[in-house]
């Protein structure tokens, strides 16, 4: 039976409404994070009030309370927190879901979501409707360079960056670690466009026997910090990669930046890299994408 026409212009009206808001929601995130709403909720190690939680944001006369509530009911219908009503107040607690905001958890997307709602990428979503019609990077026509560019001349975004592809890169080793078992003949393996090394650390670390190898732009290496059986080579993957049994990549796409080309055989240099472990293997490389 056909919905009355009335019903389906109503939903179709709030359909509209939901996605043109549809930002509030990160941004609501953002706030939460900034004031360090989850941390706070985590750390109490029981049911919290809103009064207990305000205490701990700031003790300013111009807190704005009624704000606070706010977000708080927001994060409790997304399901970042819960809350119970008892005694004549809410406790509020963190759910799972809202786990994965706490920046000091062994696995979180706190770096992921600080990333993705700066303004300076925001930035960049404002010109989309460009990039459909002229072709280019978003960033490119916001900043007036493209993203690598950009990333390698802010030391800041660098940062915050890297800290959020390292994020998700220890989410992704941490489902490999536990899924995959073809390293067992790998000698040496490389991690083209690496980061600061975190998933090749983790993986040699599980597997000793492999000599890693972290690949990436010279910027990025700067911060990235040693790891055991790991050496950090800088370089450009279009250009050459180092010699390695293995390869394992990272693939993470940026929605405007330009589509990417068609899958290329990597130019690996098998004869003439000293990957600093003695390794001399001719063999043909495999190509792990993750």
């Amino acid at each position: 039976m056909a919905e009355p026409e009335d019903n389906v212009e109503v939903q179709s009206q709030a359909d509209m409404w939901e996605l043109i808001f549809a930002f509030g929601d990160f941004m609501v995130l953002k706030c939460s994070m900034k004031l360090g709403i989850p941390d706070i909720v985590n750390k109490h190690g029981s049911p919290i009030t809103i009064s207990q939680i305000a205490e701990k944001i700031s003790t300013s006369p111009s807190f704005q309370i009624n704000y606070l509530f706010r977000i708080m009911r927001f994060l409790v219908r997304k399901r970042v927190i819960t809350s119970e009503y008892k005694d004549g107040d809410t406790f509020y607690s963190l759910t799972h879901t809202g786990k994965w905001l706490l920046p000091d958890a062994e696995f979180t997307l706190a770096p992921l979501l600080e990333l993705e709602t700066h303004e300076w990428l925001l930035d960049a979503w404002n010109h989309l409707d460009k990039c459909v019609l002229e072709g280019g990077d978003g960033l490119q026509k916001a900043h007036g360079t493209g993203l690598w560019d950009f990333v390698s001349g802010n030391p800041e975004y660098n940062k915050i960056f890297n800290g959020a592809m390292a994020c998700t890169a220890k989410i992704v080793v941490n489902a490999i670690l536990s899924n995959y078992n073809g390293f067992n003949g790998v000698r040496s393996l490389i991690d083209v466009g690496g980061g600061t090394g975190m998933m090749i650390g983790e993986i040699v670390k599980a597997h000793p026997h492999i000599a890693g190898i972290n690949f990436d732009q010279t910027h990025v290496l700067a911060t990235a910090p040693e790891y055991p059986g790991v050496v950090h080579v800088p370089g450009d993957m279009f250009v050459q990669i180092p010699q390695a049994d293995a390869v394992i990549m990272k693939i993470f796409e940026f929605p405007m930046s330009p589509p990417a080309p068609p899958p290329v055989r990597l130019p690996i240099d098998h004869q003439n890299f000293d990957d600093g472990f003695g390794s001399n293997s001719d063999s043909s490389s495999e190509t792990l994408l993750a």
